[in-house]
Order: C-alpha cells, then sequence, then structure tokens
C-alpha cells in the first residue's frame, strides 16, 4: 500500500509511453514453523531502499522494479530483485512468499509497521488493517497524459476478471479452505475506496472525486485510493491492482503483457473518439466475484460480450485473440500467447495449493509449495543467492545413495539427465498429471482421526537397488522370514526355544502380541504366508533390518501401481535392461495363499481377500489385489460359518471358502458381525481350530513383530536353522535386563526408543531430536513398565532425492520388502520404498511420509 515506483523513460522502448515496471508483495515466513512473522524489518535492513520498502505490516516487503521497455527486461528486473531479497531472507531462516495470502496466521504476533501514517490508519479502520494480512502485484504502464490515463483506467475495466482469474493465488484464509481461489480479492474490496472508480472523464474529475474522499474523512491521504486502476497522483504511469501476488513469475509477465496491450488498446480508442464499453457497476461486481470464486479452474463472465459464464479458458483465449493487434504492434504476441498456453496448461496457483493440500493434508506443505515457486521457477535462484541453470542440478549429501559427494552415479545418470530436461515447470505438470491419475484410480490411504481420505504421497524420482545388492537381500530375507516362522509356530507350541534358553521366557509371556488365539492353528504349517521387513542403508552402504512385520503387512499394492505410475506420467525415463518388471507379483502371492489352503479345500482352494472396507488405511490395496489375484474382496458380513465350514454369501447363494487372506487386525475380526449378524469370532474359532479354513497370516503371528523379539532374530537364525545371519540388525537394548536398562536411560538422548509393541512408527522417540521434555516422558514410562520397551543405537539412514516442487532435495528412506512363502520361499519383485519428511526419519505415510517408485535391478 506504498506509492508507485519511479518510473522513468529509457532509450531503446518499443514506445516510451508504454515502458512497464511492477510492485510485488512478498509475505514473509518463518521457514521452520511455516507461519507469518512480523520480520520484514530485519530482512529490509539489509536490501537497497530504492527497490524494497516497508508495507502496512511488518510481515511484508514490497519491491519496485525499474523501468523495463520489454517483458523480457522486466522479467529480469523481477527477478533480480526476488533473488537479492530471498537470499537475505534464507540467511536469518525466512522464506518469502509472492501470494495473495499465506495459510498459516497468528494475528496477535502480527503488529502494523510503526509509523504515525499506518497508525492512524489502525485507529481509524481496526478490522481491516488488522486483517490485511494479503499481498498483490501491481503493473504499472507508463501513459504520461493524465486525461489519458484516466480514459484508459475507463476502458480496461472489463478485462480485469480475467486478469484477477490469472493471479488467483490465495485460497487458504486463517488457517482454513475459503472456497475462494482469491481470498485476497474479497478482503481487499472490504476497503471503502477499492473497487471500480465509476464514470469518470478526465483527470480533473478523478482530482475532484480524491478531493471529496478526503472532505469526507474516509481517507486522511491521496495514497489511499485504492481504485482497481487508478492513475498515478505523482508518476506518469496507469496502475493496475486487482491481481494477487503470483508465485510464479511467467504470470506476472503474463500479466503485464496483457494489461499492457489493454493500455494500448484503450489509448487508441480513446484518440479515435470512440465511445466507453461500460458495464453495469454490479455486473462488474459480479464478474469480479466469480474471477475471485473460479480463478482458472471454473467459469468466468465474458464481459462486454455476454453475461453468461464460460470457462476460464474461453474466456482467456478470448481476451488475448482481441487484444493480438496491440500484442502484434509492441512485439508481445508469441510470448503472451505461449505464457498464456502455459498458464492454462498448468492451472491457477490456489489450485496446485489445494493439490498440495490433498497429497498430505497439512497446510505446512502448502506454504512449501509457494515458498519453492516463488524462489524456484523462473528465478533460477540457487544455494547462497547464486544463479542455477533452471534445470534440476544433483546436491552433496554425506550417505546420499545417488549423488555421493555431489556425484551422480551412472545408475541415475539418465534419470537426471530426464528431470533436468523436464525442469521445475515441466517435473510439476508431471506432478499435477500424477495427482489426476491417483484420482482417477482411487489411490488413497486414510489416516486415524481424519474423514477425508488422502493421495497415497509419491514422489517422481525412482530409487534403484543395484542387482549385487537385490541379490544378497533376497537370500538374507527368506533366511529370515523362514527362522520368525519357525520362532513363532514354536511359541504357540511345545516353547523349544525358552526350554534351551535362548530367548527368556519373560520376552514372550509379557508381550502385548502373545495372544490364545495363536494355538488355534492345529496343524504344523506356514503361519507367515506374506512378510514385511523394513530395511534401510547406513552412511557407509550396508543394509540392515529395522524391523520385521508378520501381521498384516501393507504397501505390496502400493509398489506396483508406484511402476505404473512411473510409466505413465514420466515416460521418458530410461528404463534399464535388468529392470525388474513388478507384474508378475500378485500371481506369486496367489500361489503362496493357494499353497496355504488345507487338506480339505480339494484342488482348487477358494482364496478371499478379507478387508474392514473403505475406512481401511489401505482399502486401494485390498481392492487392486484382490482384482489382479482374480478372487473375491469380501467384508466380514459376507462370511457365515456353517456346518464347520466357511462360506461365502453371495446373492443369496452359498460358496465354500478355504483361504482367507487377512487384511485386518485381529481384535476388528474376531468383533465383527458375519453374514448372519452375529459376531464372527466364535464360530470362527471352531473352524479354524478344526482345519475347515486357513487365515493368512495366522492370528498371534504380532509376537514375531515384538521390538524384543528383534533383539533375538539372529540366535533364532542359528537356532532353528543352524545358518550364519545374512542381514544386519540395528544393536538393539532390552529395558527389561537391567543393565541394559541401566545403559539406556543413561544414554536417553542418544538412542531411539521404542515401545515393543509399536507399529506405524507410534510412540517413537529419536534421542538426538527429542525435546527435554518428551525424553523426561519416557523415562518415565520405561521406568514404569521396563519390559515394554527396548531402544536401539540411531542408524545414520541413507537419503535419496526427491522432487520438493523446486529442486532435488535429500530425504531420509527405508526399503519394505515382501516374502511370500508357500512350500518354498519367494521375495516379491515389488518393493516400497518409503519416504520420510524433510527434517524426519519416520517414513510412515500417516507420519507425513511418501513413497516412490523402485527399480529392484536382476
Amino acid at each position: 500500500m506504498t506509492e508507485s515506483l519511479p518510473v522513468t523513460e529509457d532509450d531503446g522502448a518499443v514506445d516510451v509511453d508504454l515502458n512497464l515496471g511492477v510492485e510485488e508483495e512478498l509475505h514473509v515466513v518463518d521457514l521452520k514453523t511455516r507461519e507469518l512473522v512480523p520480520r520484514a524489518p530485519d530482512v529490509l535492513d539489509r536490501l537497497d531502499g530504492r527497490h524494497f520498502s516497508a508495507e502496512l505490516h511488518r510481515s511484508v516487503v514490497e519491491t519496485n522494479t525499474t523501468v523495463a521497455p520489454t517483458l523480457d527486461g522486466l522479467r529480469e528486473a523481477i527477478v533480480a530483485l526476488r533473488r537479492e531479497a530471498i537470499g537475505v531472507a534464507e540467511s536469518l531462516g525466512l522464506g518469502l512468499i509472492a501470494a495473495g495470502t499465506v495459510p498459516l496466521v497468528d494475528l496477535d504476533t502480527l503488529p502494523v509497521t510503526p509509523t504515525s501514517r499506518y497508525r492512524r490508519m489502525l485507529d481509524d479502520y481496526q478490522l481491516l488493517v488488522r486483517e490485511q494480512l494479503i499481498c498483490g502485484t501491481q503493473v504499472h504502464v507508463g501513459v504520461p497524459d493524465r486525461d489519458e490515463a484516466v480514459a484508459v483506467a475507463q476502458r480496461v475495466a472489463p478485462s480485469l476478471p480475467v486478469l484477477l482469474a490469472l493471479s488467483a493465488s490465495s485460497p487458504y484464509w486463517m488457517g482454513e479452505d475459503s472456497g475462494y481461489a482469491s481470498t485476497r480479492s474479497l478482503i481487499w474490496l472490504r476497503w471503502p475506496t477499492a473497487g471500480d472508480s465509476g464514470r469518470l472523464t478526465s483527470a480533473a474529475d478523478y482530482d475532484a472525486l480524491v478531493e471529496e474522499l478526503l472532505a469526507s474523512g474516509t481517507i486522511t491521504d491521496p495514497k489511499m485510493v485504492y481504485f482497481d486502476v487508478r492513475p498515478s497522483a505523482h508518476l506518469p504511469t496507469v496502475e493496475l491492482r486487482v491481481t494477487d501476488s503470483c508465485p510464479d513469475v511467467d504470470t506476472v509477465v503474463l500479466l503485464a503483457g496483457l494489461f499492457r496491450a489493454l493500455a494500448l488498446r484503450a489509448r487508441q480508442e480513446h484518440r479515435a473518439g470512440e465511445p466507453v464499453r461500460r458495464t453495469p457497476p454490479p455486473l462488474h461486481r459480479a464478474a469480479m466475484w466469480r474471477a475471485a470464486r473460479s480463478g482458472l479452474e471454473g467459469d468466468l463472465l465474458d464481459l462486454p460480450r455476454s453475461p453468461v459464464p464460460v470457462p476460464a479458458a474461453v474466456a482467456v483465449e478470448r481476451l488475448i485473440g482481441d487484444l493480438r493487434p496491440q500484442l502484434e504492434e509492441l512485439g508481445d504476441w508469441e510470448q503472451v500467447f505461449d505464457l498464456s498456453v502455459h498458464a492454462l496448461s498448468r492451472g491457477s496457483s490456489a489450485a496446485r495449493q489445494r493439490r498440495a493440500m490433498v497429497r498430505r493434508g497439512r497446510l505446512s506443505d502448502v506454504v512449501d509449495l509457494v515458498v519453492a515457486d516463488t524462489r524456484g521457477g523462473a528465478t533460477g535462484i540457487g544455494p547462497d543467492g547464486q544463479t542455477v541453470p533452471a534445470g534440476l542440478t544433483p546436491y552433496a549429501a554425506d550417505g546420499d545413495e545417488a549423488f555421493p559427494s555431489g556425484e551422480v552415479l551412472s545408475a541415475y545418470r539418465g534419470i537426471v539427465d530426464v528431470l533436468a530436461a523436464l525442469g521445475p515447470a515441466g517435473l510439476r505438470r508431471r506432478e499435477d498429471a500424477k495427482d489426476d491419475e491417483q484420482r482417477a484410480r482411487g489411490i488413497t490411504f486414510s489416516v486415524a482421526g481424519e474423514a477425508a481420505t488422502r493421495l497415497f504421497p509419491f514422489d517422481l524420482v525412482p530409487r534403484v537397488v543395484p542387482a549385487e545388492d537385490w541379490t544378497q537381500l533376497q537370500t538374507g530375507l527368506v533366511q529370515r522370514v523362514r527362522a520368525l516362522d519357525a520362532f513363532v509356530n514354536d511359541v504357540y507350541g511345545a516353547r523349544q526355544v525358552v526350554k534351551d534358553g535362548v530367548v527368556p521366557d519373560w520376552v514372550i509371556d509379557n508381550s502385548p502380541e502373545l495372544r490364545p488365539s495363536g494355538a488355534l492353528m492345529s496343524r504344523h504349517g506356514v503361519r507367515a504366508q506374506v512378510a514385511g521387513v523394513d530395511l534401510v542403508r547406513d552412511g557407509d552402504g550396508r543394509w540392515c533390518v529395522l524391523e520385521d512385520n508378520l501381521r498384516v503387512p501393507s504397501g505390496i499394492a502400493y509398489a506396483m501401481q508406484n511402476r505404473r505410475l512411473t510409466r505413465s506420467v514420466l515416460p521418458e525415463l530410461p528404463r534399464p535392461d535388468d529392470l525388474i518388471s513388478v507384474e508378475s507379483t500378485p500371481a506369486l502371492l496367489k500361489r503362496a495363499l493357494v499353497e496355504a489352503a488345507g487338506p480339505a479345500a480339494g484342488d482348487d482352494p477358494a482364496v478371499v481377500v478379507l478387508s474392514q472396507g473403505p475406512d481401511d488405511s489401505a482399502w486401494f490395496e485390498h481392492r487392486m489385489l484382490a482384482e489382479e489375484m482374480g478372487v473375491p474382496l469380501v467384508r466380514s458380513t459376507d462370511l457365515l460359518v456353517d456346518g464347520g465350514r466357511v462360506h461365502r454369501l453371495q446373492h443369496g447363494k452359498k460358496s465354500p471358502v478355504d483361504v482367507i487372506y487377512l487384511r485386518m487386525g485381529e481384535d476388528s475380526l474376531v468383533h465383527s458381525p458375519g453374514g448372519d449378524g452375529m459376531p464372527l469370532g466364535p464360530s470362527l474359532v471352531t473352524a479354524l481350530h478344526s482345519d475347515a479354513v486357513v487365515l493368512a497370516n495366522a492370528l498371534g503371528n504380532g509376537i514375531g513383530d515384538d521390538k524384543a523379539v528383534y533383539a533375538y532374530v539372529h540366535d533364532l537364525i542359528e537356532y532353528y536353522l543352524g545358518e550364519k545371519p545374512l542381514l544386519a540388525d540395528v544393536p538393539t537394548y532390552l529395558c527389561g535386563i537391567p543393565d541394559q536398562r541401566a545403559e539406556v536411560l543413561d544414554r536417553l538422548h542418544e538412542l531411539v526408543c521404542k515401545p515393543v509393541d509399536g507399529y506405524g512408527g507410534d510412540r517413537i522417540v529419536i534421542g538426538p531430536h527429542a525435546s527435554a521434555e518428551d525424553l523426561a516422558a519416557v523415562r518415565r514410562q520405561i521406568d514404569a513398565a521396563p519390559h515394554r520397551w527396548v531402544a536401539q543405537e540411531v542408524v545414520n539412514l541413507s537419503t535419496h532425492p526427491v522432487f520438493d516442487g523446486h529442486q532435488l532435495a535429500p530425504r531420509h528412506v527405508d526399503l519394505r520388502a515382501f516374502v511370500f512363502t508357500g512350500t518354498t520361499s519367494t521375495v516379491a519383485p515389488a518393493a516400497l520404498t518409503r519416504v520420510a519428511p524433510a527434517g524426519s526419519m519416520i517414513v510412515n505415510s500417516s507420519r507425513g511420509g511418501g513413497s516412490k517408485d523402485t527399480w529392484l535391478m536382476g
């Protein structure tokens, strides 16, 4: 809300009267909390006051470009100022955002800039000032004659809704989705002098109107005239004020090009004496409202042609077509046309922000997106404010799987070449295509406590597991799962492992996952037809096992779908000849399930997938695996135990079921209603004990996942198989053993503490990253129930590049591999790489983690 930039003449301009300048208002956010913060003075103190200035609120930095005769020159000026300001802000731990609003705001922490003018405005306007936490882009076009400037402002008004829609970047307001693409424009219109100026015929009319507003006491100085388009009181320009701040510089350049062409056409019509085509004020207001509501994703009013709404793309294309003569005269036609195609294909910033919210469900991710968009793309800002190529470049990170020491490993060279060629803008478009495909296919998961499902997070950069590594891992995985399966059979049988002193009895007896139902399996056989093993690489490139899962391991279908998404949205990626296909995975899974059937099943066992239904977090996976295996997907109400056999109910008919692929927790299963409306548990117990049906995986298998049991897996391999363990474990301490507990309590700040029944990253405390309060809390829990806790050494997890919306950045990863066990054991050719969010080592999707396509080499 400052006055205009100092526009001056510049030799070499296409038309000295039509030079360009831009003011950009930029929000200041804390890069850790992602909240708007009043630290603009800290940034401005280090910047040149000729091009950077304060605004009403201390959370806004304003930039003022030099005069530019061409769109390319304007772009360079905007980029230079952004680069300089962002470099300063980032050195202070701050980010700058060119968007209409910021989602995360605390009004109590955001005072106005302490000048007498702004304090007087706060006294006069109260709420309007306190909530003026918005940023706009103002475009100036040189029009030296003030009468012509007023005429231009009158004549360009019908086209302003299209310009607003192109700029829309403010869907979130005070932590919530406003339902509008440009909330900023609605907040702006609350000012008494905002909006349409009404009919004016000359500069004298304009000046008289301003004097009357001053006399009314509504405003106290001419700078508070906030009309949509206004002539400057001090400079030879006409100023566009309706648009949101735009993260993408291309959008700003497009708006400037269109506004200059509109100004040229308006001046030509004025000099030719053509009448002004005025839109009735209520209809103009309706058009502006529609633009604020829709952005580029809905309909707009194409005034003055017709009040009937048309798709935004049609309105944009018509405006550009109408302005072609002026754009060609200015030499801007091809550039503006190309920029408009780009804008329409990409969509508004508002829509991109909403897609980011859908992907992760967190407003902090929306802030990260607009920070990256403001910083990236056309600006080409690199580390320490240095200019880098517009493409994606490697980084240097110790322990990184793709870029150790900043060098690109040969396995990633072709991938990086494709990503760099697409550039950030191209990859953002591919992300949008990926989101659309995920929505169409229902590739979602849910989080406890949230009503809506989220798209399963997927990063575009595939991970390569070399053939040598994968070959060794397969052998070690089969060995580990065989030993764990033997252990669970033993626990629910003779417990010879305890009698022989390999595992203390308290480890088993105190496990929350020791279930009486585990003893229902009367026939000795495979209990874990599907096992999931979570692996990590340490900083030295060594693989080790982090956790085992013999209950209901999920991720198989997501691993397969990640490969299909990669093929769909990044078909250019070069695929190595030895890349293992994921497509045989369902057949291998079905074979293991069929082989689990009992003697009564006959030659063609009937297999079903049992799910809780759409409320289950992995409902997409249940549907996909059942479909790919060609077996029914059922819920508990579809099953009936009759005559000691389990039957599937369908259209009033019963068909026997021999194997149930269990995709729900034991407690849910036992208490769920069956096809007769009665609890399924009691009758199912009878069928299990008589070997009339097989559950894959068996009840009670959670004892094999117990974190205390993990400490003995190497001993179990030697005990049951007589073999040396092939896969490394993380050094683990059992708090139930007094001397180990003492060491854990002494080193809490160095270790990772886990509850023995933890699942999905639940209640994990990472000592080096924990607060004093967190450490004190876990200390109390260990003292109260030591046998319920274990601690592990911190593993320096490897990192892998992800595309963060602007550049390649390192994130910690793990690998979930799947072992299918029937008459033989097979490692699935589809493995799931899970990705931790920035600054975290926890990879679970429910904790903000993501995933990526995993290229296993054969």
